[in-house]
């Protein structure tokens, strides 16, 4: 019987290409939440390629998906795929009552706020607590004068509000030592965007698009396709989020599944405002649309930008995230007043004038959490492995990872299913 990798993410297409397996995956496009796409001015459609005369604007389906951290080797490997530029990361805290831009970790430029705001933060000093929940966590290790100032409201935003009850995770988001901390410090993308790694993962392996899995019958080890005959399967790699792999398999765990937060990207070009910032990316406390963060392609790479635009600062491409609990999608209508309202307030706020393109993509797993002391996750891998269906990746472990990470888990895996089937293991 064939052993299949399912999605074609980062992830899953290292691992087709470390195992020689096909790359079953739903979408018309290898990918997933790594893929760029174009769009000209005063047309609907996305384009997959970059148009010939090189002017449309570029965008990521799930945002910036910058290229942090990761093994050596894995770096030479997509640099030997696709030419990488390396960027130093300009990142800062935006207040928009204020106006003030505070430079990235906020906790450790304190002197751009107000001196009365300092030296209540200074004096801040956080109580001996018991840590269970984010909240928690972050009230011991920045006090509660900075927390209410920006840490409790950007991760309510961030959260969608579950950082009240979530265990804490990804505490190297929010560093509390020098500027160069955090785990994007230094970062890389690739020349023409992602999707020139991806096209280039995709066409060293057998990758099948367009016809995803359905279900997982695991009594006669069979996939049941979105069309034509059932494949029989020795055993799997999924790449998919693992709540959906259980979902597919027929299978539960005897304790409760742990949450995930969806992510509503708005992709943007417009007219470049007075008051456009140079940053890669902005942390946002408060909004009126209830987005947390803004990012701009443009400030990271111009050829984001149309060719004919390039040099000129006068147009800019951004992105915009707004997190929601776990599949709680909005409707058109809502997504329709929700870019309204958005880009009328990045207009207030002098980041941009005119909007050319406004363009939603929906991410239903875009960040996964736990619940304190929970269980579901191990449990979970766990009964998926003993049925010969292995996890890997960012999605189906369950943890934040970056795009290296998740392909160096897809080599790995792959390449030890290889030698497994090859009767070596």
């Amino acid at each position: 019987m064939s052993r299949f990798v399912l999605g074609a993410g980062v992830a899953g297409l290292s691992a087709g290409m470390a195992s020689g397996f096909p790359v079953l995956e739903r979408e018309d496009r290898p990918g997933g939440v790594c893929t760029s796409y174009y769009r000209r001015e005063n047309t609907p459609e996305r384009l997959s390629d970059r148009s010939g005369d090189d002017e449309a604007y570029q965008f990521e389906t799930g945002g910036g998906h910058w290229i942090f951290g990761g093994d050596p080797a894995v770096l030479r490997f997509i640099a030997s795929l696709a030419p990488i530029a390396s960027h130093q990361r300009r990142a800062s805290v935006f207040f928009p009552e204020t106006g003030v831009l505070v430079p990235y970790p906020l906790q450790n430029h304190l002197s751009a706020l107000d001196v009365g705001a300092q030296a209540r933060m200074l004096a801040q000093t956080s109580a001996p607590r018991e840590i269970r929940t984010m909240r928690d966590w972050l009230g011991a290790s920045f006090g509660e004068a900075l927390c209410q100032e920006f840490f409790f409201p950007f991760h309510e935003l961030y959260t969608a509000g579950l950082y009240r009850e979530i265990a804490p995770q990804d505490a190297f988001k929010s560093p509390r030592e020098s500027s160069a901390t955090g785990y994007n410090s230094r970062f890389v993308y690739p020349e023409r965007g992602l999707s020139r790694l991806v096209g280039e993962m995709a066409a060293r392996c057998e990758t099948r698009c367009g016809n995803g899995v359905v279900a997982i019958d695991r009594s006669s080890k069979t996939l049941v396709m979105q069309q034509g005959a059932p494949l029989s399967y020795a055993s799997l790699i999924s790449t998919l989020p693992l709540q959906r792999t259980l979902e597919l398999a027929g299978m539960a765990v005897d304790c409760p599944t742990d949450p995930w937060t969806s992510v509503l990207v708005l992709n943007i070009a417009a007219e470049r405002g007075p008051r456009c910032p140079d940053e890669h990316w902005l942390y946002l406390p408060h909004t009126t649309s209830k987005f947390h963060r803004v990012g701009f392609y443009s400030n990271v790479d111009e050829s984001f930008l149309p060719r004919a635009e390039r040099g000129k600062r006068r147009v800019v491409s951004c992105y915009v995230e707004r997190a929601f609990v776990g599949g709680d999608k909005p409707t058109a209508r809502e997504t329709r007043e929700y870019a309204a309202s958005v880009t009328a307030e990045l207009r207030r706020w002098g980041f941009i004038e005119n909007a050319l393109i406004v363009d939603p993509t929906w991410i239903d797993v875009a960040y996964t959490w736990a619940w304190p002391s929970s269980r579901w996750r191990a449990a979970a891998i766990a009964a998926l492995e003993v049925e010969g269906i292995y996890p890997v990746g960012r999605y189906a472990r369950w943890t934040f990872q970056g795009i290296a990470e998740s392909m160096r888990d897809g080599f790995v895996a792959g390449a030890a299913a290889r030698l497994q089937a090859a009767g070596a293991v």
